[in-house]
């Protein structure tokens, strides 16, 4: 009997995790708040530069958020290994549709002040950091351990997405309707996705503490310091978890320096022409939507993969990869071969990110899941202000010599690893 199209596109491994109701649930959920969330990064940083029209201003706000996120994330992660992931989700949906209402409503009023914004900010910053691990940890529950790269690739893809194609869409609110609106429609996706959580299934695994009687120590600060040592001891002890992590770590202070700062400089320096300003920003934002584009596409390859085999050694080739084209844009003579060159930049760190995630999930214990995702987004929560920093400075010496360093660190690492018998032989 021949198939339908219908039934071979159910098939295709990057599919089947939409068969699960609750994935498919949490799925449409978190799009949908992905894309709202570009509204509120758009609007919040048009209304911080209107408020003060100061650069500092709005660093600080940025920062205030993303310092709430790092502090609070080894916390984040430790309670949702003790209590419901589904409850920290759903509340945390709550907490930032009522916050997010809150700067509705000052916006529409006309009274909003600059220490508003950090003070917002920084609930968002703190909810971020719980509703993260909870997110990572709680999707292998919803779907079986084979579907975990094509569950990863479809949520880090859907996000990936949604910050190309949202940014344009707030804009055009912006202009069209205003800033309040642009923060309501944020609102309203939070609501969204906290209706599609509550639509869920409880979900508890075997021996966890969640629905039992739990001592009380374990929810007060005693008790969740405790906790992040028991999780901060039980990575380092698992030498697969442990290697990941260090490579995670020299992965991104290579990249995050490179492409936050040396292709800003090197677009405005090398491709900015007469108009260095107009041009120099043309250039940026081509070679970057080439990236992003590139990182999308090598997500949704990683998830269409059934069972990758030789995990190590895919993960450690495409880093080469990576390291090899982040040489070459240091030379590359015009804006094309950038972009073909970042585009497959993109392309390998797309197809890394999702591996190396759904790898990680599938070797923690589920008990663990939490601290150990915490962990891994503190570390480079850590790691990306150095990195930043450091090119910054470098920039501003040679750029070439920037993306030649951050391509030798990179292969560097790859060589070491291949020296390691734990990532080389892993599956």
């Amino acid at each position: 009997m021949n198939e339908t199209l219908s039934q071979r596109l159910r098939r295709f491994p990057l599919w089947r995790p939409l068969s699960e109701r609750d994935f498919r649930l949490l799925f449409v959920g978190q799009s949908v708040s992905l894309f709202g969330d570009q509204f509120y990064l758009v609007a919040l940083t048009w209304l911080t530069l209107q408020l003060t029209g100061s650069g500092l201003a709005l660093g600080t706000v940025l920062m205030v958020g993303g310092g709430a996120r790092a502090v609070f994330q080894l916390v984040g992660g430790a309670l949702s290994d003790r209590i419901s992931q589904r409850t920290i989700l759903l509340i945390s949906n709550i907490v930032r549709a009522l916050v997010s209402a809150l700067l509705t409503v000052i916006v529409f009023f006309g009274i909003t002040r600059l220490w508003h914004l950090i003070v917002l900010s920084l609930l968002f910053g703190i909810v971020d950091a719980f509703f993260q691990p909870a997110f990572l940890a709680y999707i292998p529950r919803l779907i079986e351990r084979k579907q975990l790269t094509a569950g990863s690739a479809l949520m880090r893809g859907s996000s990936r997405l949604m910050g190309m194609v949202g940014p344009a869409a707030a804009g055009l609110v912006l202009y069209r309707v205003g800033m309040a609106s642009a923060f309501a429609l944020d609102t309203a996706t939070f609501v969204f996705a906290a209706a599609t959580v509550w639509l869920m299934r409880e979900r508890r695994l075997p021996g966890s503490p969640e629905g039992e009687l739990v001592e009380e120590e374990s929810y007060t600060l005693k008790g969740l310091l405790g906790s992040i040592r028991e999780g901060l001891k039980y990575a380092w002890s698992e030498p697969l978890l442990r290697t990941l992590l260090i490579f995670i770590t020299a992965v991104e202070f290579s990249f995050v320096g490179a492409s936050g700062v040396g292709l800003a400089v090197l677009a405005k320096n090398k491709f900015g022409g007469p108009d260095a300003a107009s041009e120099g920003g043309a250039a940026f934002a081509t070679i970057l939507s080439a990236m992003g584009a590139g990182a999308w596409i090598g997500m949704i390859v990683a998830g269409s993969i059934e069972a990758p085999r030789r995990k190590g050694r895919l993960v450690i080739g495409l880093s080469s990869m990576i390291g090899v084209g982040l040489v070459l844009l240091g030379f590359a003579p015009s804006v094309i071969t950038a972009s073909i060159v970042f585009g497959f930049v993109g392309l390998g760190g797309g197809m890394a990110n999702i591996i190396i995630l759904a790898w990680m999930q599938a070797r923690t214990e589920p008990q663990m899941l939490g601290r150990v995702m915490a962990l891994a987004m503190f570390m480079v929560s850590l790691i990306e202000p150095l990195s930043l920093a450091l090119a910054g400075l470098m920039a501003d010496y040679n750029v070439t010599l920037l993306f030649a360093t951050a391509g030798g660190i990179l292969l560097a690492t790859s060589v070491l690893s291949l020296a390691s018998q734990t990532l080389r032989t892993s599956d």
